[in-house]
């Protein structure tokens, strides 16, 4: 006797099941109406059959009148398609399924979005009805390698010795760097819980408590603005902490994962080697702490060549502290694309980009006339230029320089087509200053993780200028995309005390805000690490899709608003007296 609703899925018949009579259940997916005889393409989450029905059949005129996306339950016998209507595109491509009884199980409204195409249907469509969109054979496929991902990692981690915890998600709040999501706690009135920006602490004070190595596929709290590769609202990483282990170690714990996850699930060139970048030779060669690799130029420093040159505008900037940062420009010699280039880096908020084009021997264009052949030369030899190529330059405050540099050799390779899309490489960031200076304060800040061990610990602290002391901090950059940040830690009491105090931050502020991991670093810390890798990045890369919302089975809109629930909506008032909140909105202009 077969199911009520399904003997198979709309993935499992085959050629093999021919004559046998079967039972299934899904959504109508397409119908064809050929005159006389009706098509349905069946779908389930497993994906398709083909239904067929004709005039003579008693259930013809219901399956004639039946809508896309109504869900119904079909049972028909097997039967082989004829040799020129075989899908080679599909695994039931062989077989059709010739329907005896036909119910409808849930009738489905007109369409606000067409389920059987990819057309794009406008972004707020698409999430106010995303359990439409995710019926759709794209994004439904993302959410499922997405699972899959996760329980490979999971597989991963447990097979190294890692063991998965829980850590809380209504914690107290704490200056990690983005704005908290507060939570109003009931019976203390005026007190609030935080959601948690990452399991830092918790898993930190998991070291501390004795356990060895750690994992969590965690979700992380931030009020930030939405971006192509990044989420408002939430997101997921694999969070992990390892006890007495230095920097390397935690490399080769995470290599293996991250590498083998990338090529199970792509077929793309995987990097073997995760090579090692220091971050100021990053910031130098590429522009950014998060250089994609698959891009084989290189910035170079020429602030020697124009410093008292006869290019008086940058040996005036150099002068008052200015650097020069060259980006090679492979088959860029033209100076059309040198117009285009000045014009874009206009459009970056820079006065312009300086350029040298070389061809025939020489080099042409303005700069090159200012400097002199014997310097333009300089400047081809350094980068390694041809006939054909051209040299462009950043001139401004080192930051600035590297920052339009960056852009610029980004710019270069897409338009040059010199990026390699079907592979994948990967390098570690390594070296990170403790500290930076904030320009406009003038005062001096922890530029990464206030939780970091300084290299050099406490002898550092006490004798170097605080902005030449480095962390053993860390991250994880993938074609461009920083996949995670992670740390040896700062465990011990003395040490995050005086690290604090050069960041302006008293012992009271330690004690208050940070009360849990400083007073059990009192009671002694095994020296511990770890990283967290964003899940939804790696799920964007490996999937090539181009904005993380396509891999979130329940994302938010720019706004950070849920437009299928109506999220974040008003409370009544006798909500807001239970909470003691007052509203107090700010003022329409």
């Amino acid at each position: 006797m077969l199911h009520p609703y399904r003997s198979h899925h709309c993935e499992a018949l085959r050629s093999t099941d021919i004559g046998q009579t079967v039972r299934l259940s899904g959504w109508i997916h397409r119908k064809r109406d050929h005159g006389g005889v009706v098509f349905i393409d069946l779908r389930d989450h497993y994906g398709l059959t083909q239904c067929v029905t004709d005039s003579t059949d008693a259930v013809f005129a219901k399956a004639e009148d039946v809508r896309n996306e109504t869900v119904v339950t079909i049972t028909g016998k097997v039967r082989a398609r004829s040799e020129d209507t075989v899908n080679a595109n599909l695994p039931t491509g062989e077989i059709e399924v010739h329907i005896e009884d036909f119910i409808v199980q849930s009738v489905a409204e007109t369409l606000p979005l067409q389920v059987n195409s990819d057309e794009d249907s406008g972004e707020e469509v698409r999430l106010r009805y995303r359990y439409l969109d995710l019926r759709r054979g794209r994004l439904h496929g993302n959410i499922m390698l997405r699972a899959q991902i996760i329980q490979s990692i999971r597989q991963r981690m447990v097979a190294q010795g890692f063991t998965e915890f829980q850590t809380p998600i209504l914690t107290a709040s704490s200056p990690e760097g983005a704005r908290d999501f507060l939570v109003p706690a009931r019976l203390h009135p005026g007190k609030f819980y935080a959601l948690p920006q990452a399991p830092q602490q918790f898993k930190q004070l998991i070291m501390v408590s004795g356990f060895d190595r750690y994992f969590q596929i965690a979700p992380c709290f931030r009020d930030e603005d939405s971006r192509a590769d990044r989420s408002p609202g939430e997101f997921y990483q694999l969070d992990l902490e390892m006890s007495f282990v230095e920097q390397k170690d935690i490399f080769a714990a995470v290599e293996p994962v991250i590498r083998g996850v990338f090529e199970e699930f792509s077929d793309k060139q995987i990097d073997q080697d995760f090579i090692h970048i220091p971050f100021d030779e990053a910031i130098l060669k590429y522009g950014s702490d998060k250089p994609d690799l698959r891009i084989p130029i290189e910035i170079a420093d020429v602030t020697d060549i124009f410093d008292g040159s006869g290019f008086s505008i940058f040996a005036k900037n150099i002068e008052k502290g200015a650097v020069v940062r060259a980006v090679p420009g492979p088959g860029c010699g033209s100076r059309a694309i040198a117009d285009r280039m000045n014009s874009w880096a206009q459009g970056e908020g820079a006065p312009g980009m300086g350029y040298i084009i070389y061809g025939e021997g020489e080099a042409r264009g303005p700069v090159a006339k200012a400097l002199g052949a014997e310097k333009a030369e300089e400047i081809r030899t350094r980068l390694g230029l041809g006939d054909g190529d051209s040299a462009f330059f950043a001139c401004a405050p080192a930051s600035e320089a590297a920052n339009l540099a960056g852009k610029a050799r980004v710019r270069i390779g897409v338009e040059q087509n010199l990026i390699n899309y079907k592979s994948f490489k990967f390098c570690w960031i390594v070296d990170f200053p403790m500290f930076e200076l904030d320009e406009a304060t003038g005062k001096i800040e922890f530029s990464h993780n206030p939780f970091s061990m300084p290299q050099g610990g406490l002898d550092a602290l006490n004798t170097q200028d605080p902005l030449t002391i480095k962390a053993w901090q860390y991250d994880l950059v993938c074609n461009g995309v920083e996949l995670s940040s992670g740390a040896i830690r700062n465990h011990l009491p003395e040490v995050m005390y005086k690290a604090f105090d050069i960041a302006g931050y008293g012992p009271e502020v330690v004690d208050d805000q940070f009360a849990g991991m400083i007073n059990a670093f009192k009671f002694g810390a095994p020296p511990h690490g770890g990283i967290a890798p964003g899940i939804d990045r790696m799920v964007m890369l490996i999937a090539d899709e181009p904005n993380i919302r396509e891999v979130i089975m329940f994302p938010m809109n720019g706004k950070a608003e849920d437009l299928m629930m109506n999220a974040p909506s008003e409370v009544d008032d006798i909500a807001l007296r239970e909470l003691h909140i007052r509203p107090r909105l700010p003022r329409r202009p």
